[in-house]
C-alpha cells in the first residue's frame, strides 16, 4: 500500500471537496450499466490516500466493492475492550451470572437495527448523516442529526482515547518505564494521533485495515477466553434483592448494553461505496452480524470474569488469572481495539460536523473533532474523581439519546422504502426537496423531542431517577420506550403530514428518474428532475 507523506496529506486535506453538487442519480438505475463507463478505478477513494468524498452522495461511476466487506469493518470496530468493561458493569451491579450473559445477548440484537440502516447508503451513496435530511430536514438535521451527531461521536472518541491511554500507561509500566513528571500527557497525544489518522485517510483504508486488525485482536481475545474460562467461578451467586430492585437492575443493565448498537445510526457511512443494486440483506446481515458477534462474545467474557476478579479495573486485577507472559499482550489489546473502535467513529463523527460546517472537508473535521476528543480524554482520565463511574452513568443516559434516533431513521427507511435520491439530498438550498417548511421536517423533530423526554423520565441510573421510573419500582425502561416511542410518532405523524396524506405522493408511486438521461441533461435539467424524483418518493413538503 502506498502511504503518503505529511505533505501530501495537507494537500489532500485541503483539495478534499466539502459538498459539491453532483450530478443527479437514481438509485434505482442499474449500477452495473452505469460502471460500464467508469474509470477503471475510482479516484476518490484509494488506499493509502486521503478520501476525497465527504458529506456529498457517491456517483455510480466510483461505486465499487461487495457486501461481504462491511462485515470485516463493523469486526474490527467492534472486538473491542469496551465491551469487555460493560460484561464487568453487569456484574458489579450485583446481577446473577446467567442472567447477566442472557442480558448482553438480548441487549445486542439492537445490531439488528444497525444493519437495517446500513441499507439506505448503496441506494443514496450518501452518508447516514445526509440521508437524515429527509427525516429533520436541512435545518432540523442541523441539531438533531448532525448535532447530536457530533456529541454522540465525540461521547465514543472520548472513551475510546481514554482507554488506549490507560491501557499505554499501564503497558509501559509492566516493562518498568516510568514516564517524567506530565508524561502521561505526552501518552495522550501520541494516542490521540494514533486513534484518528486512519479516519483521516477514510473508506478504502479503513477496508483494507480492517481484516487485520480483526485477525490480531480475535487471537488475543481467544487466548484470554482460555484463561477467563480456566478461572471461572459458575457456581457464582449474588445476594437476593426484592422482587422490583431485582428487576431494576435487569433494565439498566439492558440499557448499558443497548447504548453500544443503538449509538451506531451510521451504517450508510460504510456501505455508500457500494453499487445501488447489491443484495440489501447481505448489507444488513453482514453488517448486523459484523457487530454482534465481537459484542456479544467478548461481553459474555466480562461477565464470566467478574466471577472471578474485581472488574472495577480490570486492567490490573487481569493478572489474577492469566500468566506474566500474557499481561502485556491484554495491554495491547486494550490499547489497539480502543483505537480500531476510534476508526470508525471517528470517520463517521467527521461526516458529522462537516454537516454542520460544510465549508470544511471530512479530513478536517475529522483531525479537529479528534484533538476536542483527545482534550477531553485527557480532564477525563488525570482531572476528574473516577472514569469508571463516569463511563457508567453516561452510558446509562446515553440510550435515552440514541434509541429514539436511530428508531426515526429506521422507520424512515421503511416509510420511503429506502428510496433516496442521494443528488436530492445534496440540495441544501432554501425551497431544495428537503427544505420542507422553514427547513423543518416537523414530523422528526416532533417525534425526537417526545420520545427522549418520556425516554429520560424512564430512565434509572445512578445519577439520576426519572419520574416514571420512580413509579415503575425503579424499572428503567428508557432502552425500550426511546426507540418505540420516537418510531411511532414518527410514523404517525409521518403519514398524516402534507403530502404523505396523499397516496399517490407516497414512496412507490413512480419510479425516480435513470441515471444516464438525468447525468446528460443540462444544469436546469438535472435540479428539475432532482426535484421531481423527490417529490415522488415522498420527500418534497
Amino acid at each position: 500500500m502506498s502511504i503518503q507523506t505529511p505533505e501530501e496529506i495537507r494537500a489532500d486535506v485541503a483539495a478534499t471537496p466539502s459538498a459539491p453538487a453532483a450530478p443527479a442519480a437514481s438509485a434505482h438505475a442499474p449500477a452495473h450499466a452505469a460502471a460500464a463507463a467508469a474509470p477503471a478505478a475510482p479516484t476518490a477513494d484509494r488506499v493509502g490516500h486521503v478520501e476525497q468524498h465527504g458529506t456529498e452522495h457517491v456517483p455510480a461511476s466510483e461505486r465499487h466493492g461487495r457486501p461481504s466487506s462491511l462485515f470485516w469493518v463493523w469486526m474490527s470496530a467492534n472486538v473491542g475492550y469496551l465491551y469487555f468493561v460493560v460484561g464487568g458493569v453487569l456484574m458489579l451491579l450485583g446481577l446473577p451470572l446467567w442472567e447477566a450473559l442472557a442480558i448482553t445477548v438480548v441487549g445486542n440484537l439492537w445490531w439488528a437495527l444497525v444493519g437495517w440502516l446500513a441499507v439506505s447508503g448503496p441506494v443514496s451513496g450518501s452518508p447516514s448523516v445526509s440521508i437524515m435530511r429527509a427525516m429533520f430536514g436541512i435545518r432540523g438535521n442541523k441539531v438533531f442529526g448532525a448535532g447530536l451527531g457530533v456529541l454522540i461521536g465525540l461521547f465514543y472518541e472520548i472513551i475510546n482515547v481514554a482507554f488506549a491511554t490507560l491501557g499505554a500507561i499501564a503497558l509501559l509500566a509492566h516493562f518498568g518505564i516510568g514516564l517524567p513528571a506530565g508524561g502521561e500527557w505526552i501518552v495522550l497525544a501520541v494516542i490521540g494521533v494514533l486513534s484518528f489518522v486512519i479516519g483521516v485517510y477514510g473508506h478504502a483504508t479503513i477496508l483494507a485495515l480492517a481484516p487485520w486488525f480483526s485477525a490480531a485482536l480475535a487471537v488475543v481475545f481467544v487466548v484470554l477466553a482460555v484463561f477467563v474460562f480456566g478461572a471461572a467461578d459458575w457456581t457464582y451467586e449474588v445476594e437476593p434483592l426484592p422482587v422490583a430492585d431485582h428487576w431494576a437492575l435487569v433494565m439498566l443493565g439492558f440499557a448499558i448494553v443497548a447504548s453500544s448498537p443503538l449509538s451506531w445510526g451510521i451504517g450508510a457511512d460504510y456501505a455508500r461505496y457500494l453499487p445501488a443494486d447489491v443484495s440489501k440483506k447481505a448489507v444488513a446481515w453482514y453488517t448486523a452480524l459484523g457487530g454482534f458477534v465481537p459484542a456479544v462474545l467478548i461481553g459474555a467474557l466480562g461477565v464470566v470474569a467478574g466471577t472471578a476478579i474485581d472488574m472495577t479495573d480490570p486492567e490490573l486485577t487481569i493478572g489474577e488469572i492469566v500468566p506474566a507472559w500474557f499481561t502485556p499482550l491484554f495491554l495491547g489489546m486494550i490499547v489497539l481495539s480502543s483505537i480500531t473502535n476510534n476508526v470508525l467513529v471517528a470517520y463517521s463523527t467527521g461526516f458529522y460536523a462537516q454537516a454542520l460546517a460544510e465549508r470544511i472537508s471530512r479530513a478536517a473535521t475529522t483531525i479537529v473533532t479528534g484533538i476536542v476528543a483527545t482534550a477531553v480524554a485527557g480532564w477525563v482520565l488525570f482531572l476528574s474523581p473516577s472514569f469508571l463511574d463516569a463511563l457508567s452513568a453516561s452510558l446509562e443516559l446515553a440510550v435515552t439519546v440514541f434509541g429514539p434516533l436511530v428508531s426515526i431513521y429506521a422507520i424512515d427507511i421503511v416509510l420511503r422504502r429506502n428510496r433516496y435520491d442521494g443528488a436530492a439530498l445534496d440540495d441544501t438550498r432554501r425551497g431544495g426537496p428537503f427544505w420542507y417548511r422553514g427547513g423543518v421536517f416537523l414530523p422528526g423533530v416532533v417525534a425526537m423531542v417526545t420520545a427522549i423526554t418520556i425516554a429520560v423520565l424512564s430512565a434509572n441510573t445512578t445519577l439520576y431517577v426519572g419520574p416514571i421510573s420512580n413509579a415503575l419500582g425503579g424499572a428503567d425502561l428508557s432502552a425500550l420506550v426511546g426507540p418505540v416511542l420516537g418510531a411511532g410518532i414518527y410514523a404517525l405523524l409521518w403519514l398524516t403530514t402534507d403530502p404523505y396524506r396523499d397516496p399517490a405522493k407516497r414512496p412507490g408511486a413512480a419510479s425516480g428518474a435513470p441515471e444516464a438521461s438525468v447525468a446528460a441533461a443540462p444544469a436546469a435539467i438535472i435540479e428539475t428532475d432532482a426535484a421531481a424524483s423527490a417529490r415522488t418518493n415522498g420527500d418534497h413538503a
